[in-house]
């Protein structure tokens, strides 16, 4: 399946089902203002505070019980270990090819490590944890979306999830003449990234069944 392009109309009608669900952007704007100047999994505490964020995302990640070893935190801190200093940074829009092969093979290795004591984090709290880290140049997405979109949910196919992601940043930049950061505000989403809004735009047209074409 295809989705067209988001269009500022079209985006209309994602940017209003988000903004009005309560509290919508509450625990992720908590998350950035615990994290200041952002994000770093050698911290203890930022690990935490990803697990809580992830939770409230919907992954349902079990916290460790009294006497048990905390298995997220030992992976999350493992696998940033090995890939925290390659994670791009930047726009999504001004990614290059390399910066989303590096997202992506980042991505494979943080959906296989352990999470729990009879799980891995898993592709959907991976793509999340990775838009935690890096919200504006990571576009998540959930298994409705991939599957629909690409057809798995493997490293290769995360890179091209952020590829389409490119591309519909660069339009929608080219068709407004508004850059990456006044673009949420200008469309009605301040405060989130506009891989967010993007990902929110997935989201309600194949999640919540709200339009394909």
């Amino acid at each position: 399946m295809t989705l067209e392009a988001p269009t500022p109309d079209r985006l209309a009608h994602s940017i209003g089902v988000f903004n009005g669900y309560a509290n919508v952007d509450r625990t992720w704007h908590e998350f950035v203002a615990q994290t200041v100047p952002g994000p770093d999994l050698d911290r203890p505490d930022h690990r935490r505070l990803l697990h809580r964020w992830l939770n409230s995302w919907g992954c349902r990640i079990r916290y460790p019980r009294d006497g048990e070893p905390d298995v997220f935190d030992a992976g999350t801190a493992a696998w940033w270990d090995a890939f925290g200093a390659t994670l791009p940074t930047g726009s999504l829009r001004l990614a290059g090819d390399d910066d989303l092969t590096a997202l992506g093979a980042a991505y494979a290795a943080l959906a296989a490590t352990p999470a729990g004591p009879s799980r891995t984090l898993g592709p959907t709290a991976a793509a999340k944890a990775l838009y935690a880290l890096r919200p504006d140049t990571v576009m998540p997405w959930d298994a409705a979306i991939a599957v629909t979109l690409h057809g798995a949910r493997d490293g290769a196919a995360f890179t091209r999830h952020l590829t389409l992601g490119r591309a519909w940043a660069a339009d929608l930049v080219a068709s407004t003449g508004i850059d990456d950061a006044a673009l949420p505000a200008h469309l009605g989403r301040p405060g989130v990234s506009l891989a967010k809004i993007l990902d929110e735009y997935t989201y309600v047209f194949i999640t919540l069944g709200g339009g394909t074409s």
